[in-house]
């Protein structure tokens, strides 16, 4: 059974920062592309970040040059730190994964594995 776990979300005031971890478990993800999404109340899911197979990443423009996304093939995990959060940056966060392929890596119904998702509020 696939399973993607979210950890590391949480309360931090604006300009803190977070790490959030994603464990997969139940099958490799070397030859998976690994995504980070977020899902504010009343709004649609939004794409976050990527980091392929080849750990090449990229970046809503919304998060670019705050946020970091990495992967540890080694412990099948990505991880995804997050500098000088706002309070817009508040939502759901999710953490997702796409056998490599020619798709549309900012679309969320690319996706085929998702993680439950982990909050993190940004507020004073």
């Amino acid at each position: 059974q696939v399973q993607l776990v979210e950890s590391g979300g949480g309360l931090v005031q604006p300009g803190g920062s977070l790490r959030l971890s994603c464990a997969a478990s139940g099958r490799t993800f070397t030859s998976h592309h690994l995504g980070w999404f977020r899902q504010a109340p009343g709004k649609e899911r939004e794409f976050v970040s990527v980091v392929t197979w080849s750990s090449v990443t990229y970046y809503a423009d919304s998060v670019k040059g705050r946020f970091t996304s990495s992967r540890d093939n080694g412990k099948n995990t990505v991880s995804l730190q997050m500098n000088s959060l706002k309070p817009e940056d508040t939502a759901v966060y999710y953490c997702a994964a796409i056998s490599a392929g020619n798709y549309d890596l900012r679309n969320s119904r690319s996706y085929d594995y998702w993680g439950q998702g982990t909050q993190v509020t940004v507020s004073s």
